[in-house]
Parts: structure tokens; C-alpha cells; sequence
């Protein structure tokens, strides 16, 4: 049976915080007759394709929505946290509630995409509106494009044109004294703390009975990590540019995660590093590029940027991929990047640069499996991000630099970890009988390297 009033729904997805999320804004303020009902769905398509039962994402994810419910509830709300497959619940929300709009924020990944089309014509079929918003990036794919009005496919005019734009339009605001501020238009919060009355309020007309989905109930068990704040000390950000090489100090933010489930404002924390440090905005920019790149040219998923690439004759060789993924190559800096990330869940953005080249060109193994490997254990998988920095590191995808850069180890060891405090933390046996041989020689491996590259790129 349907409830009578008309509700307005609003579907957390990678977003998940009630301040400063565009879509929920949007919701809040054009709903003053329809009260928003605030609704998650743990995604069994989704849920279904991880192996690991101890996925840490899964439960960060449970983590913020059961925090979200709590916020909510104490507001006199409540938050639906509903589990299956989008396309089986959203039929039965539609029996159940009179629902006169649908909001959410944008995603462009390609199964996002596929879903979000379904549940456009499933609410089109009932005169249902979905209203999509902008919320985890600056600017999204067709927003920061070249004089011709096509993606820029290179970093670097790419971040001069996205610079340029976020001057192009400005706001005043009162900073935290009241003061007026000017900021850019594209970095302003939306005040949606100003419409939280009009969440949906539990009551006899809505009796809320959607209690806690534990952690169990969806097949998952803790995975033992422990999840990074979603602060980070404004220190970290104003050195950012003189500590984030060197793995064995806290030198970067690890709100990588955060930004990937939205339980952080991209928007705050530029606007905050904008006035900071203007390496660590460059970082939030190369988010925005490999988004658009994702959005632009969807092949990336799965086939290199540049088409060519997929001529390189890859090795087969499943033992030497064995012995990378548990940190046994002989090369200290990669072992203490993979047993970094097997542990924690979290490596250091010098070293993945580092384990992403050794797999791809000293191995010759396909940047895939690599990257197959990350969105597997990485807590801050981005699918964007994880597809362009592999094609990156193996010289296929939108960088203008050649192939043949190749890492060398043992010299990215002597400029950023010098005295091995990174690479004693996690290979303690270092320097003994214990630790294993180099399982290839370096010159041998770049030779080999640049060689079968080559020979794909001339044929």
C-alpha cells in the first residue's frame, strides 16, 4: 500500500556527508511540501564481485552510513539503508511511498551510468523527475575543454585551463570572523544545514522500522585497518610540496578514501589548499583529469588510452606476479610498497609510481593485472585515478612522456628513502640471508623492456 504524502527521495551513493552535498542541497531546498526521505543501498552488484569478505571499503562504507543514520535519527529523521540490487529495490520504494522527485549526485563510471539510465526510465515511467548534481569534482567532463571545445587528453594545459576557469566566476561569503570573502563561484559550499527541517521527521505517520544492517548481514566481516581522519593538520598541507615524496614521514593527507566516498567536500579542501600549498591542488586537479578521461574516453576501463599499446607482447609468467603482489621481488622499495598495502590497505603515492613501473616494464607483466591488483586492497580505489596512474607508470595512457621512462629502483630508493626507515618498517629482514636475490637484473629487465615496446609500436 502507498503512504499518501508525497515524498521527496534523496539516494546517498559517493557522497556521504550531510554538509556541503550538492544534491542533497538541492532536495532539502525545493522540497518545503515533500519531506526528503534520505535512502543508501548496499549495492549487491557491487557487493557480490568483491572476494575478499574482509574488504576494509565495504566497511568504511558501513562505517559512514551507520554514522549518517545516527546524525539523521538524532534530527528526528532517519536514513533507509536498504540492500540488494538498485533495480529490484527502487520497484518496491515506488509501491510503497509516493515519490514526487528523485536526487542524487553524478557519477560517471561505467556501471553508474547503466544503472543511473535504468532508474531514469523506470521514474520517467511514472512522471518521476531524477535531478543529478555535480558533487565529486571540480569540474566534470565537459566543463574545462580546449579552444575547439574537445577534451584536453595532456595534464599540463589541462591544469592551466582549469586554473584559469576557477577565476572565471566568484562569490562573497563571510570567512570565519564574518568578514566578507571572495571566493571562487566553483569552490562555494552549498549551506544545507540551512534546510535540514525539511528531512522527512519520524512519527506515527511514519514509523520508521528500518533498523541497523550490521556489518554480517551483508556477508562481510572487519577487516583490522584502521580508517584515516577526515581531518588532516594544515602543516601536511602548507609542506606538502617538501614531504610527499618520501614515504617514511606523514607527509600527505591519506584523504584518498574520503574523497573517493564523498565523506569529505572536494570543494572545502580545495578551497582550503588553494590559499596553502599549490602542489597539493595540483594533486585535486589530477583527480578532476582522470575523471574526465574516464568520462570522456570510457575504453579506459579495461584497454589502454593510446590503442597501439595493446600490441605489447606481455609475459606470462603468473610465479613472478606471485612474488610481487607478497613483496618477495628483492627489491626492497617495491616489497615494502606491496606489504604496505596488503597490510594497511594504503601505500604511498611515490611508491605506487615505483610498484606500478617494476610490475609493468621490469616484469613485462600487463599493467592489468596490476591494476586489477589495487582495486582489489587499495581503501582508496578511485577507478579514474587506479586506470590513469597505471597507464601511466607502463607509457599507455594520456602522458606526453615516452615509453621508455623506467624506473630504477635502487636510485628512487637513494633520493627518497636514503636511510631505509620506509623499507625497515615493512621488510624487517632486509639486509639478512632471508631476504631474496633481485628476481631480475635491472639493465637486463630495461633492455628487455624497451625492446618489446618497441617492437609493438614499429609493427
Amino acid at each position: 500500500m502507498t503512504r499518501p504524502q508525497p515524498i521527496t527521495i534523496f539516494w546517498f551513493r559517493r557522497d556521504l556527508r550531510l554538509e556541503d552535498n550538492a544534491g542533497l542541497y538541492h532536495a532539502l531546498k525545493g522540497s518545503a511540501s515533500c519531506p526528503v526521505l534520505p535512502i543508501f543501498i548496499f549495492d549487491e552488484n557491487i557487493l557480490n564481485d568483491l572476494p575478499d569478505k574482509k574488504d576494509a571499503r565495504v566497511e568504511f562504507i558501513h562505517h559512514a552510513v551507520s554514522d549518517l543514520k545516527k546524525r539523521l535519527e538524532e534530527m528526528g529523521s532517519t536514513l533507509l539503508v536498504l540492500h540488494g540490487t538498485p533495480l529490484e529495490i527502487w520497484p518496491k520504494l515506488l509501491q510503497e511511498y509516493k515519490v514526487a522527485a528523485v536526487y542524487t549526485n553524478h557519477d560517471f563510471e561505467p556501471y553508474a551510468i547503466e544503472r543511473d539510465n535504468a532508474l531514469r526510465q523506470l521514474l520517467s515511467s511514472q512522471n518521476i523527475p531524477l535531478n543529478t548534481y555535480k558533487d565529486h569534482v571540480i569540474f566534470e567532463k565537459d566543463e574545462v575543454l580546449k579552444g575547439d571545445g574537445t577534451p584536453y587528453t595532456v595534464f599540463t594545459p589541462y591544469s592551466k585551463r582549469w586554473l584559469e576557469k576557477l577565476q572565471t566566476k566568484w562569490r562573497t561569503r563571510p570567512d570565519e570572523n564574518g568578514e566578507p570573502k571572495r571566493i571562487s563561484f566553483y569552490l562555494t559550499s552549498y549551506p544545507t544545514e540551512k534546510y535540514f527541517h525539511n528531512f522527512l521527521k519520524v512519527n506515527s505517520q511514519w514509523p520508521m522500522v528500518n533498523g541497523q544492517l550490521l556489518l554480517s548481514d551483508l556477508g562481510f566481516e572487519p577487516a583490522g585497518i584502521e580508517f584515516p581522519p577526515t581531518s588532516v593538520a594544515r602543516g601536511i598541507i602548507r609542506n606538502y610540496d617538501k614531504t610527499r615524496d618520501i614515504p617514511s614521514i606523514a607527509g600527505t593527507s591519506r584523504l584518498g578514501v574520503h574523497f573517493r566516498f564523498g565523506t569529505i567536500s572536494i570543494r572545502e579542501k580545495a578551497r582550503n589548499a588553494q590559499g596553502l600549498n599549490a602542489t597539493y591542488l595540483k594533486e585535486l586537479i589530477w583527480r578532476d583529469f582522470y575523471s574526465q578521461i574516464l568520462g570522456n574516453f570510457p575504453h579506459v576501463v579495461g584497454h589502454p588510452f593510446r590503442a597501439q599499446y595493446d600490441r605489447v607482447e606481455w609475459r606470462d609468467a603468473p610465479e613472478d606476479y606471485e612474488k610481487w603482489k607478497n613483496g618477495q621481488t628483492g627489491y626492497p622499495i617495491v616489497d615494502a610498497g606491496m606489504r604496505e598495502l596488503n597490510t594497511t590497505g594504503y601505500m604511498h603515492n611515490r611508491v605506487r609510481m615505483i610498484v606500478a613501473s617494476f610490475l609493468s616494464k621490469h616484469l613485462l607483466l600487463d599493467w592489468r593485472l596490476g591494476e586489477a591488483y589495487f582495486a582489489q586492497k587499495l581503501l582508496d580505489f578511485d577507478l579514474a585515478s587506479n586506470s590513469g596512474g597505471w597507464q601511466w607508470a607502463a607509457g599507455c595512457g594520456t602522458d606526453a612522456a615516452p615509453y621508455f621512462r623506467i624506473f630504477n629502483p635502487a636510485e628512487q630508493t637513494k633520493k627518497f628513502d636514503p636511510e631505509h626507515k620506509y623499507i625497515r618498517k615493512w621488510v624487517p629482514e632486509f639486509g639478512t640471508p632471508r631476504y631474496p636475490k633481485p628476481m631480475v637484473e635491472h639493465v637486463f629487465a630495461r633492455e628487455r623492456c624497451l625492446a618489446t615496446y618497441k617492437r609493438a609500436l614499429t609493427e
